[in-house]
Parts: structure tokens; sequence; C-alpha cells
């Protein structure tokens, strides 16, 4: 069951963001962390759950494995998930869901394993009480992690974040998603920002990466306007100690003396902005400009610039021409910065006509992209130059 002591705690993240967020449970004091893909493993009490939940921007999701076992069949997995006390952790008038990832060769399917491990937990609660908990795919109370190996070793986790970590419950339901949450404050802290300058986005499009940044600069955890976490429909809830948690949170705001700077040619997205920055609380923190990005002034204190422009997948994009005008633009007014933009359009990057200073790979949903750091300097144009000469 879930420890009132220490347990082991798995929090997920994207490609690319694991660095990230070691550097970010080094900054809530956990140091002894273990390296994944796409995830990284530590150990914490209730309390670190609470507060990891509440702060980790890079991840999306954080998992408490309750049992390991392996298995010889899918008899043996019905049998083992039922022995596992499920009515210490929730009630039969509680919801639950199975999410799963199988690589075992005794299962057809993920659904099959999903669906014996849903049949043993429901069996264990009508034999205790003559009653069965329902199951809901949407919105559960309870939702369950099941991963079997291709050893077939099988872990069950109980899903603490309950929603995606992302869905930070600031953006409005009709905003335009480009880019997610998580993914948007991964690039920030990869930018290596220092928050002691400016920060633009030039296609700011719905706020993500102002908002994200925001939160950073004054220090607001990510998820304090959240509603519900997973952990909070478990049986061993401790109410008081996250009230606790959040107060001791809160807190922890700090001033910004600089500026956050969106700019957005397109008026209906702006409007969404300004409705995620008020949701978010951050109107008066947060400068809006309805402007194209080639006739914004840059601020006359230089900073960094974190870009999501569009990639070309829509009919009717040109795209070549407006990364050949961001680069251009980049040149002409803001020598001194640097630039980050992300991208899946390889072809389209070349027309910045800038040599990148840093490219890293991530993927924006499941779409491959790069992000590509320019730093604007005296003479970048001469440099450049010469390097594509020798390309």
């Amino acid at each position: 069951m879930v420890s009132e002591n220490k347990m082991k705690i798995i929090a997920k993240t994207s490609y690319g963001l694991e660095e990230v967020l070691v550097e970010e449970l080094k900054q809530l004091g956990i140091t002894e962390v273990e390296l994944a893909t796409r995830a990284v493993i530590f150990e914490g009490t209730k309390e670190t759950l609470y507060k990891t939940n509440l702060w980790l921007r890079s991840a999306n999701r954080l998992i408490v494995p309750i049992k390991t076992f392996k298995i010889k069949d899918a008899d043996d997995l019905y049998n083992k998930i039922k022995d596992i006390v499920w009515e210490d952790i929730f009630t039969v008038d509680q919801t639950f869901a199975i999410d799963s990832t199988v690589f075992s060769e005794i299962f057809n399917h993920t659904k099959f394993a999903a669906f014996k491990t849903k049949d043993a937990i429901a069996d264990r609660f009508r034999e205790k009480f003559d009653k069965r908990p329902n199951v809901d795919t949407d919105q559960p109370h309870i939702r369950i992690n099941l991963h079997i190996g291709k050893e077939n070793d099988v872990t069950i986790s109980l899903d603490s974040s309950g929603d995606p970590l992302f869905k930070r419950g600031y953006r409005d339901s009709r905003s335009l998603a480009p880019i997610k949450e998580d993914l948007a404050a991964g690039m920030i802290l990869l930018s290596g920002w220092d928050k002691k300058s400016n920060f633009i986005d030039l296609f700011c499009g719905s706020g993500t990466l102002l908002i994200e940044a925001a939160m950073i600069a004054y220090n607001i955890p990510p998820n304090i306007n959240r509603a519900i976490f997973g952990f909070m429909n478990w049986k061993t809830f401790d109410e008081k100690l996250f009230d606790q948690v959040v107060d001791e949170a809160l807190d922890q705001e700090v001033k910004f003396e600089y500026k956050i700077i969106g700019t957005d040619i397109d008026g209906r997205v702006m409007g969404m902005a300004r409705a995620n920055i008020e949701a978010a609380g951050l109107t008066e923190e947060i400068e809006l400009h309805k402007k194209d990005f080639k006739e914004f002034d840059a601020p006359q204190y230089k900073g960094v610039i974190v870009c999501n422009p569009p990639y070309g997948e829509r009919i009717g994009e040109n795209v070549d021409e407006l990364y050949t005008a961001f680069g251009d633009n980049l040149k002409t007014r803001y020598d001194g910065w640097n630039a980050w933009l992300i991208s899946s359009n390889m072809g389209a990057l070349k027309k910045v006509g800038l040599r990148p200073s840093r490219k890293i790979k991530l993927f924006n949903g499941s779409l491959e992209c790069r992000f590509m750091k320019y730093e604007m300097y005296k003479g970048t144009k001469k440099v450049h130059k010469m390097v594509r000469r020798e390309e």
C-alpha cells in the first residue's frame, strides 16, 4: 500500500526534458534520483508527493508503485491483482480506471491485460462488500497504472496526479493548444533564462509560454490553480498536510523586476491569451501587443526570446517566408539577445539564416521538433555567411 513513510515515486515527462526535471527536483531538495527514458525516479514521503505534484513544471504525471511481481499467464495476473488489499486504497462507491502498458507475449493486446486487472479489482470488492465499484474511463476517482514488461514482470501503480499535470487549470477550453504547458515550461527552463532580464514570445498565440514564464519568474507553483489531484481520492489523503504544503508554496512568491511580453498579429488568439492570463491571475504581470513581430520594437533592456511559431501544417501557411523574416528581425532588432525557436519544420528552420549555437530534440505532441538557440551579437551575419560558404 501507499506508505506513511518513504515511497517510490515515478515522475513522467516528455522526451528531452528528463534533465530539466532532475534540476527541478534538486530545487525541491530531492537529490537522490534515477534517470529513465521520459521519467525520473525518486523516493519521498506523502508531503513530497503533494509538493512535487504542486511544483513540478516539466512533469506530466506522478505515479506511485504499490506492488511488483512476475506472472506466468493471464490467470496469474488476475489472482495477484485480486490479492492486493484494494479496500485500503479506495471505497466501493468510488470509480476507477486502468491505464496499461504491456510488452509481454502473454497478452495479444494491452486491453485484455487491463480487462483482467479491472475484473480482479471489481471481483475482490464484490466478494468483500457484495458490490462492485464502477469503471469511469473519463474522470475516475482512482487511476491505476498497469505495466507488464517483456520478462512478464508486473508493476501496479497509483496515479497521484489524476488529470495530466499540464492541465494547470488556467487555460480556456476554447483555446488552441499548439503547445502543452509542461513542454512550454520545459523549454523556458532549458533556455537558461535567469529571470534577471526580459522575456518575449513573438508568436504568443493563446499565451501558454508567457504564463509559464511568469509563474517561473514570480516563483508561483504551476499547479496552484488545479481543483483536484488524484491523491485527494485516496483513503490515505491528509487534507491538513496538503493545505500546509499549499500555504508554504504561496509564501514563496518573489518579485520580478523585468518584463514578460507577448506579441501576435491574430486578434482572435490574442483574446484567448488575455482570458487565459486573467484566469491564471497574471494580468498585471504580462504585457500583450497585437502586432506583427516585424513591427514590434525590442525593449531597451535585453533578455531572452522563446517562440513556438507555426510549423506550416495548415494549408496556406508560407512558413519559409515567415522564418526568413524572423531571422532578419533578430539580426536588425535584437542585438545582445538570446533567441530560442521550436519547430518540426526542419526545412523552414534553415530559412532563419542564422547558425544555432544549440539544437535540442524535443517532441511537441507526436511531432519531432528541434529547439534551436540563436545567440545574437555583432558579427552574427558575417559568421553565418562564412558558415553557409563552408556548407
